[in-house]
């Protein structure tokens, strides 16, 4: 079940967006999340997006098909998704609240599952898979923004014994899934000034336990990261993801 103190925090960022900080990415691995999803559907599929936010990924990236359904824990998400999906016109994308360890979907219905940075029971997202249908994750992973957890002592998943990326990993595999690969993603953040960067920690749970939203981070720690971390002017935030694949045997 989703703990009390993360449905919080996604009730309170259903409204907010990674634009408000001008941020710049580098991709360094070749891996494209929604590139492999348009592979795999096509205009009869029907599409199950775990995690999906405030429907910003589908509306903007997910290819037309037969049907997209949009799930999330937050109510609150799921009212800005459904706001976003009213302005597009679009007609064949619905939302609906839904604990992605609980989930509330017909057996067998859906060709393609995408879970995007959320929790996920792999035996029960391949039963609502359609034979031969396409589990897609993409995950932060430990190592995330390592450098900057290693500076402030802590941080998102810093004493977890096993990364998540191999758990998922397992799961997926012990589900029963087949042509299950597992690939590390590596991107770069660019940030333009301190105070955007100090403002973004404030907002991402990327130091939780350390840096608690609503607190102050320290700021010589954060002066020693930037120092070290400063190229051309602009902050380096080195992150760290995965994605996996997988396959519902026919």
């Amino acid at each position: 079940m989703i703990h009390d103190n993360d449905f919080e925090y996604y009730e309170n960022m259903a409204h907010w967006s990674f634009d408000e900080y001008g941020i710049h990415e580098e991709c360094l691995t070749d891996w494209d999340l929604y590139g492999l999803l348009r592979s795999k559907v096509t205009v009869e599929s029907r599409v199950l997006d775990l995690g999906t936010a405030g429907g910003e990924k589908i509306l903007s990236e997910f290819p037309d098909c037969a049907e997209i359904l949009g799930t999330d824990y937050s109510p609150a998400m799921i009212a800005t998704a459904r706001g976003n999906l009213a302005r597009s016109g679009r007609k064949n994308i619905s939302f609906k609240v839904m604990d992605n360890l609980n989930m509330d979907v017909p057996d067998e219905y859906f060709d393609v599952v995408v879970a995007r940075h959320t929790c996920t029971d792999a035996a029960q997202v391949l039963r609502c898979l359609k034979p031969g249908g396409h589990f897609l994750i993409r995950g932060v992973d430990k190592y995330d923004c390592w450098s900057l957890k290693l500076v402030f002592g802590g941080g998102q998943c810093f004493d977890d014994p096993v990364p998540v990326s191999i758990t998922d990993y397992e799961d997926v595999l012990k589900a029963g899934f087949c042509d299950v690969e597992l690939v590390p993603i590596f991107t770069r953040e660019f940030y333009k000034d301190r105070d955007s960067f100090k403002d973004f920690l404030g907002i991402v749970p990327i130091l939780e336990n350390v840096a608690i939203e609503g607190e102050p981070l320290d700021e010589d720690l954060l002066d020693k990261y930037i120092a070290e971390n400063t190229v051309g002017g602009r902050i380096i935030l080195r992150r760290a993801y995965y994605g996996i694949s997988a396959r519902k045997k026919l």
